[in-house]
């Protein structure tokens, strides 16, 4: 028998369609549709008559992590400009990035224990998710679509109180990871849900391209801020933390979730070290072309978001218009590994197979 599950089902996370041929309640075969959320990005950034102008669409792909989404595009646009950006821009774009990671993470982490029948764990999240919304409000005038990073710089200085008010959720925020892995890293209805369950080894990984906690949770310590570091990641000390198996098999859905959660631990020692060297002078506007004419060339740039590797291939022609913007998308990517890790699975278990990989389909779409 072939079935859909999807569009509208509250446990693909938007608008994703897929469409499964099944043995009684096995899954034979999994075929994922898109399109329901096209948000058409990439030919937007090519009508736009300024490359800043692209910025607010960013925005709109992954809408859960939109501080990640712009940091990426404005580094590539920088890099083609060969433009030099302050020191204190930097570490602000870092604190907000990473305290991003934190609230997309928590997201991810609270939806999946819901789907999977947890109801408290999904409280706590969103509680302290409305916490870092209520900085990014406070820096930014908005809770979930930003336009705050600008090409060689920002839009405006963060808050008088951005510092503190940073520092004192790093520091509420660890005992709530500790009660978070109390109520569900260790609980036992949610390891027999998530242990042994959509297994992706480390090869087929690698194959399909997958990257950020999907490959981590595979075994594979690789981490772009590590790796191949932009910005000035290289200044801080963090870990790259991975799925050892713990509970079932290296690269199950338990190891994908746990990599998010200690993900969040290694965020805070970043921002932690970065609200202590942060710069308290400098102007964030000064080095923000009036006008941005990159030379005729094509460049490819890439950044760690919480869903994995975004890249902004642009190609230029010399005019105030980018030619061609391309974004790989990290969840349309992780989106065919679908297929590869579900047969097999009982249709129960395809709810937690998804949530596992965390989507966001208006970046699948872009």
């Amino acid at each position: 028998m072939t079935i859909n599950m999807g569009p509208q089902h509250p446990s693909t996370h938007g608008v994703l369609r897929l469409e499964l041929d099944l043995d009684g309640e096995v899954i034979k075969n999994t075929r994922p549709n898109i399109g329901y959320l096209h948000r058409c990005f990439e030919k937007y950034a090519e009508k736009m008559d300024d490359y800043s102008k692209v910025v607010p669409y960013t925005d709109r792909m992954d809408y859960v992590s939109a501080m990640n989404q712009e940091h990426g595009y404005v580094i590539a646009v920088e890099r083609m400009l060969e433009l030099e950006v302050p020191e204190r821009v930097e570490y602000i774009r870092v604190i907000l990035a990473e305290l991003q990671r934190i609230a997309s993470h928590l997201l991810g982490i609270g939806t999946f224990g819901l789907d999977l029948g947890a109801f408290t764990p999904f409280l706590y999240c969103f509680t302290e998710r409305e916490k870092i919304l209520d900085i990014f409000e406070r820096t930014s005038g908005a809770r979930l679509l930003y336009n705050y990073f600008a090409i060689g710089g920002l839009i405006k200085d963060v808050h008088p109180d951005f510092k503190k008010d940073t520092a004192e959720f790093t520091k509420t925020l660890r005992p709530v990871i500790k009660e978070l892995n109390d109520l569900l890293s260790t609980n036992q209805i949610f390891i027999k849900r998530t242990a042994n369950i959509g297994v992706l080894p480390e090869k087929v990984a690698l194959n399909y391209g997958a990257s950020g906690p999907v490959l981590r949770g595979s075994g594979v310590e690789w981490d772009l801020r590590k790796n191949d570091p932009y910005s000035i990641y290289d200044r801080f000390e963090f870990d790259i933390p991975t799925g050892m198996g713990e509970v079932g098999t290296i690269g199950d859905c338990w190891d994908r979730y746990i990599v998010r959660v200690r993900e969040m631990e290694q965020s805070l020692r970043i921002i932690e070290q970065a609200l202590d060297s942060m710069p308290d002078e400098g102007d964030v506007t000064e080095a923000v072309p009036k006008r941005i004419r990159p030379k005729e060339g094509e460049l490819y740039a890439r950044t760690e978001t919480p869903r994995g590797e975004l890249g902004y291939y642009i190609i230029s022609d010399k005019s105030a218009s980018p030619y061609r913007v391309k974004a790989r998308a990290p969840s349309f990517v992780h989106l065919g590994l679908l297929p590869a890790i579900s047969k097999g699975a009982l249709i129960a278990d395809m709810v937690a197979i998804v949530g596992s990989i965390d989507i966001v389909l208006g970046e699948v779409d872009r």
